[in-house]
């Protein structure tokens, strides 16, 4: 049995209809997809946490606490995506012009049509990207 917890940062309300959040460090909560054997299992969402001290790595930890295996975003910078990468959670890129909701980007998820995240692909910062 393949199990896999599955994060994406969604705006409120949340859950499997809830629009993604274009920026993942400042998201108001994550959806969490359980997949068990390519399906879905379960569904949570939980808040996300305050930039504080650590920054950018405060929802890096977060996810690692709740035991995500991997997390799909639309951009992010290097700093987060080096501590995903530490971690061992893995990153995934979905555009949000293909993948507006939860439930398109866990389906592109389980059809193997999204691509890790590679450094290239991370925002430089200055503000005009959204992540």
């Amino acid at each position: 049995m393949k199990t896999l917890k599955l994060a994406v940062p969604t705006n409120n309300p949340g859950g499997m209809e809830a629009d993604r959040s274009d920026h993942f460090g400042h998201c108001e909560l994550f959806t969490l997809v359980d997949l068990q054997d390519g399906k879905i299992n379960g569904v949570e969402t939980f808040g996300n946490v305050e930039h504080g001290a650590g920054g950018c790595m405060e929802p890096v930890q977060l996810l690692k606490e709740r035991n995500v295996d991997a997390l799909v975003v639309g951009g992010m910078g290097m700093r987060p995506l080096l501590g995903f990468k530490e971690v061992g959670i893995d990153v995934y890129f979905a555009s949000r012009e293909e993948y507006a909701n939860v439930r398109e980007i866990v389906s592109g998820f389980l059809e193997n049509r999204l691509t890790m995240m590679d450094p290239g692909q991370a925002c430089k910062g200055g503000g005009d990207c959204h992540h």
